[in-house]
């Protein structure tokens, strides 16, 4: 079974971070790659022993704030 899941990708430090917003699972790498591979490896593991379910839709966008 193949699911595509909303993940998000924040540069941190050295360091680029994915989180997989449907569920919470983050992970890191050096590059973009290679955090979406380790991510797509912990969400493979977290679902490991369970049935996922199908993600809801999300929308992502951006929001102007003036301080």
């Amino acid at each position: 079974m193949s699911i595509k899941y909303n993940v998000i990708i924040q540069k941190e430090d050295d360091w680029y971070v994915a989180k997989c917003i449907d569920n919470n699972v983050a992970s890191q790498g050096k590059s973009i790659e290679e955090a979406l591979a380790n991510l797509k490896e912990a969400v493979e593991l977290y679902y490991q022993d369970e049935e996922p379910a199908q993600p809801k839709q999300v929308l992502v966008t951006t929001l102007e704030v003036t301080i």
